[in-house]
C-alpha cells in the first residue's frame, strides 16, 4: 500500500495566495514536459460532460491531470486531481480541485499576460463577471501596476457588483462600463472570460500595443475572438496541440482562410523558455489563448500538496499498487 494524502477543497481554499500560483503555474509551462489537450466526452441524456487532461513536469517531479464532471443530474461540476510522483510513479494526493480552479485558471491568465503585455501597461479591462473573470483580475494584477480596470458583462446588476467588490481589494480604479467596445477601446490588456459562443468584441478596435488574454472557450465551434483579432495578433496558445483541437477562435481563423496553421507563434511554454521570442515591438497585438491544460493543474496542485503537508492537512489514505491486485497478494 501507498500512503496517498487525500485534500479537500475547503482545506485547499486560501492556503496559497495569487502570486504564489502565478509563480507555479509559470514554472510548470516553462518545462515544457509532455502534456495532452483535453479529452471531452459529451452525454446527451441526462446532459452532460467529462472532461480529463494530463501533463508531466519533468523538474518538478509531479504528474497527474484534472477530471471533472460537469451537469448530468446535479446540473453542477465536480473537480478531481490525481497527482504522482514523476520518479516513481506512486501516487502523492488525490485534491479536490474546485477551490483551486479560478485560482490556477487566473495564473494561467496572469502568466501570459506577464510575457506578452507590455511592460508599461496601465489599463485593464474584463470581458466577463463571473468566478474565473474573478480569479483572473486577482492573478493578473500581481504581474503589472494596473492604475484602470473596466469591467463589461452584459448583465448591469453583474458588472457593477464586480466592480464594487473587486474596488474594494485593489488600489486599481475599478469601474462597470456599459459595452465591450468601451471595455476594448484604450486598453493596454484585455482579458475574456465568457462562456459566450460568438466573437464578445470587435477586434478592430484594439489598439496597436494591446495584449489579449482569452481564457473562456475550449471548443472547435465557439470563439471569444473575432478573426480580426487572430490575423492582427501575434498568436499564443497554451499549448500548440490545443490551438488546431479545440481552440475554437484560432481554428475558424483558419477555415475563414485568414491565417494558417503557420500563424502559431510559438505556445506559451516556448516562449517562456526563450526558444521563441515574446512580444517584440511596442505596437504589436498579442494574443494568449488558453483552454486550460494538464500544466497548471499539476504545477499548483504540486505546489498545494507540499503546503498543505507543512500544515499537517489532509487525510491520509491507501491505494494498492496494480501488482498486488494482479497478483491477489
Amino acid at each position: 500500500m501507498t500512503d496517498t494524502l487525500f485534500l479537500t477543497s475547503e482545506e485547499l481554499a486560501g492556503l496559497a495566495d495569487p502570486a504564489e500560483y502565478v509563480d507555479a503555474v509559470r514554472e510548470g509551462y516553462r518545462q515544457q514536459g509532455p502534456a495532452e489537450p483535453r479529452t471531452k466526452l459529451v452525454n446527451d441524456e441526462p446532459m452532460g460532460m467529462l472532461t480529463s487532461y494530463i501533463a508531466i513536469l519533468p523538474e518538478t517531479g509531479a504528474m497527474g491531470g484534472y477530471t471533472y464532471a460537469a451537469g448530468f443530474g446535479d446540473a453542477d461540476v465536480h473537480f478531481m486531481t490525481p497527482l504522482f510522483d514523476a520518479n516513481s510513479g506512486e501516487p502523492l494526493a488525490m485534491l479536490d480541485g474546485a477551490s483551486m480552479n479560478p485560482f490556477k485558471t487566473g495564473a494561467t491568465g496572469a502568466v501570459g499576460v506577464d510575457a506578452l503585455a507590455r511592460e508599461d501597461a496601465t489599463t485593464l479591462s474584463i470581458i466577463g463577471s463571473g468566478a474565473q473573470a474573478r480569479g483572473q483580475l486577482r492573478a493578473t494584477m500581481t504581474v503589472r501596476d494596473f492604475e484602470t480596470v473596466n469591467v463589461y458583462s452584459p448583465t448591469k446588476e453583474h458588472r457593477e457588483s464586480f466592480a464594487s467588490e473587486m474596488n474594494k481589494q485593489f488600489d486599481a480604479s475599478v469601474g462597470a462600463v456599459a459595452s465591450s467596445a468601451a471595455a476594448v477601446e484604450g486598453a493596454d490588456v484585455v482579458i475574456t472570460a465568457t462562456n459566450a459562443s460568438d466573437p464578445v468584441f470587435d477586434g478592430d478596435l484594439l489598439d496597436p500595443g494591446t495584449h489579449v488574454t482569452a481564457m473562456g472557450q475550449y471548443d472547435p465551434g465557439k470563439r471569444e475572438l473575432d478573426t480580426t483579432t487572430i490575423e492582427r495578433s501575434v498568436y499564443v496558445p497554451d499549448l500548440r496541440a490545443r490551438a488546431t483541437s479545440d481552440a475554437g477562435a484560432f481554428l475558424q481563423a483558419v477555415e475563414e482562410g485568414a491565417v494558417t496553421e503557420d500563424h502559431i507563434h510559438g505556445d506559451l511554454g516556448e516562449v517562456l523558455a526563450g526558444d521563441v521570442p515574446g512580444r517584440q515591438s511596442d505596437e504589436e497585438i498579442t494574443v494568449f489563448d488558453s483552454g486550460g491544460t494538464g500544466i497548471e493543474t499539476v504545477a499548483a496542485a504540486h505546489m498545494l500538496y507540499h503546503k498543505a503537508k507543512a500544515q499537517n492537512l489532509g487525510e491520509t489514505i491507501d491505494v494498492a499498487p496494480g501488482s498486488e491486485a494482479l497478483t491477489g497478494r
